[in-house]
């Protein structure tokens, strides 16, 4: 960890920097159109974005609610929000009306904009709410036209840095109560694109592909926000198909991606799977535990690979490896990034000191602000000296590299063990017939409580439960082995993606339910 970080610049706007340092440089392409800007053409847009806003009365300390897909006039309401002293508030669009309702209360954006793909989505979300709709096919932002800069309005400079004014707000998903909006800084923003770009070696010459929705961390802050604070481009896609996404590396002659276990394990079965294209550095998968078996398979592909980890309220990137590293110990996700300090702690508080196994714990400038109107809750999410909780239990090797073993909440005791689902699950998902898996507790007589399995499988394939359990224990002590398994054709998800843990212990009488 890099003991400090540099001085907070006057304005952190990277679009705007660039388009006077670098003006011709490559800033955006849009996958979908073929379209590109120049940092010089994208800033135009901002600016005309961000004079629209003012004009619409939007201001320091206003929130601006979005119901959009990947596209550029996303990105630049981002920048287009910060020049007014605004908040840009990204909701899922994968959520249902009913759903998005409360967080709109919670909120409370001077407006939301949409867009015809979102519109009818949009206009069931807001009911009656006396929010204004800006429909960005309805000439909603004439002033920032995609093909022209602005006309008639005085675009709207950005203003002087102020590192805890908010410059995201995402909400997200829990399986009980109601969602909870993360603010998350510009201080959090530029914190973790200094210490990524120094961490990862990102440079100009770097070209990203974004598939992740703009809803998400991962979207603005793997790797986009880090790429546009070294100068470097982004492509912009409107989700993710794995043909797609393979031809785009190709074609667009990216340098590094991200992409979670799932999107892997499409990639590896598309008939375009290879080895890597020309001056690709490096793949990163985030998002969830990586399977042992799909990274070996990356890997046996020829890809530079590595596993990362992080959570919306701190990073996202929180560690940082070399691919030989990853490589040489499969499953570790590497030491901490710049800036960021790491402690593990036990149930009781104490500390931790050297290798050993507890609830990770962070504290540096990568921090969120805190959860939006809920006092209550953000002080839950922070020790009494400040140190933010992530409810994940890590492991700390001799090397001072770390592994995640799985969240506090789904771990369970049988027979006096702890056992993490999570590491089960890693075992398990290392059987070549299995797709997904996810692991709940089951009151059991005996032991107390026993893991029960729920398994999907590769299409085409059989398991007998005997066997994978057989198969479970070559890997797991005893204790560890689920006592049964449940066979299902889907596992059911939050609106993050993330499996609904409660819902499957809902599933049975016996599973206990949890968050």
């Amino acid at each position: 960890m890099t003991d400090e970080l540099p001085p907070f610049p006057p304005d952190t706007d990277s679009v705007a920097s660039w388009a006077e340092r670098a003006p011709h440089r490559v800033a955006l392409v849009e996958r979908r159109t073929g379209r590109s800007w120049t940092y010089r053409a994208f800033d135009q847009l901002v600016a005309g974005m961000a004079a629209s806003l003012r004009s619409k009365g939007v201001g320091k300390g206003d929130g601006v609610a979005t119901l959009l897909g990947n596209r550029p006039e996303h990105v630049g309401l981002l920048f287009a929000a910060g020049r007014v002293g605004a908040a840009l508030i990204p909701l899922n669009w994968r959520l249902s009306a009913k759903e998005l309702g409360p967080i709109l209360d919670d909120a409370r954006p001077v407006c939301l904009v949409t867009d015809s793909d979102h519109g009818d989505l949009a206009h069931r979300a807001l009911g009656g709410r006396a929010i204004p709709r800006l429909d960005l096919d309805g000439g909603a932002f004439d002033g920032g036209a995609l093909d022209a800069p602005a006309q008639g309005l005085e675009p709207a400079a950005g203003g002087p840095f102020e590192p805890e004014q908010p410059a995201v707000v995402l909400y997200t998903s829990g399986s009980t109560g109601r969602p909870k909006g993360a603010v998350l800084p510009r201080r959090q923003l530029f914190a973790n694109a200094v210490a990524t770009a120094r961490a990862w070696g990102l440079t100009s010459a770097d070209v990203a592909p974004i598939t992740t929705p703009l809803f998400h961390t991962g979207g603005w802050n793997v790797f986009a926000t880090p790429v546009w604070h070294v100068g470097g481009t982004v492509v912009l896609l409107d989700g993710f198909e794995p043909d797609d996404f393979l031809t785009a590396l190709e074609e667009e002659r990216c340098t590094v991606a991200l992409a979670v276990p799932t999107q892997l394990h499409m990639l590896l079965q598309s008939p375009r799977w290879s080895g890597p294209t020309e001056g690709f550095r490096y793949l990163v998968s985030g998002g969830a535990p990586c399977p042992l078996a799909i990274a070996r398979a990356v890997r046996d592909a020829g890809w530079a690979f590595r596993e990362g980890y992080g959570l919306t309220e701190c990073g996202p990137n929180c560690f940082t490896q070399t691919s030989e590293e990853s490589a040489a110990e499969p499953g570790w996700v590497g030491r901490p990034i710049d800036f960021l300090e790491m402690e593990l702690r036990r149930e009781d508080g104490r500390l931790i000191e050297g290798p050993g196994q507890g609830e990770l714990i962070l504290r540096g400038p990568q921090l969120f602000a805190g959860y939006l109107n809920d006092p209550e809750r953000t002080t839950e999410a922070f020790t009494e000296d400040g140190w933010l909780r992530t409810g994940d239990i890590a492991e700390r090797g001799a090397s001072g590299r770390y592994r995640i073993c799985g969240r506090i909440k789904e771990m369970f005791i049988s027979g006096g063990e702890n056992v993490y689902p999570g590491e089960v699950e890693a075992a398990l998902l290392e059987h070549p017939a299995v797709r997904e898996v996810a692991v709940v507790a089951v009151e059991d007589e005996k032991w107390g409580e026993v893991g029960r399995a729920w398994v999907v499988l590769e299409e085409g394939r059989t398991l007998e439960a005997g066997d994978l359990r057989r198969f479970a224990r070559e890997r797991l002590a005893a204790y560890k082995v689920p006592k049964s398994v449940r066979y299902v054709d889907a596992l059911p998800r939050l609106g993050s993606g993330k499996i609904d843990r409660a819902a499957l212990g809902e599933r049975q009488q016996g599973i206990r339910p949890r968050s």
